[in-house]
């Protein structure tokens, strides 16, 4: 009986303690995307490239485009972070809201082909990483 009981009191600590561990999150719920493929393949190509690219202004309205696709995608990925049960806590909800708002500011001034205000404005996005990394990177 005590051999049972003992074991019942190790499953239930194993339990709580997986439950309320905010570890990062390797994937959603239902989805085949892992998180590392959501970062290596969308996000940090996108965020990369945007940052080139807003060192210097488009020259024509096809680099204006490029731009605006590469800001939506990222505020795109901001939601896909927080769909399927991939979000663990407050710190990746925060991280999140910072990529929305960060990338829609971006996309903002990219759409008045403002290229400094648009440069500005990605700080908001890199500070979204520095979060989200902070609290859930290895």
């Amino acid at each position: 009986m005590r051999k049972l009981l003992g074991m019942v009191l190790v499953l239930g600590l194993i339990s709580v303690l997986s439950v309320s561990s905010p570890a990062q999150v390797k994937k959603g719920k239902t989805r085949v995307l892992t998180t590392k493929q959501l970062m290596s393949g969308l996000v940090k190509p996108q965020c990369g490239s945007l940052g080139e690219a807003l060192k210097t202004a488009p020259t024509d309205d096809k680099g204006w485009e490029e731009l605006a696709t590469k800001a939506a995608l990222l505020n795109e990925s901001s939601y896909t972070l927080m769909d399927d049960g991939r979000c663990p806590d407050g710190e990746w909800a925060k991280a999140s809201t910072q990529l929305r708002e960060g990338s829609a500011a971006v996309l903002a001034k990219i759409e008045a082909k403002d290229a400094a205000g648009a440069l500005e404005a990605f700080k908001g996005v890199t500070a979204s990483c520095a979060t989200c990394h902070k609290a859930h990177k290895k």
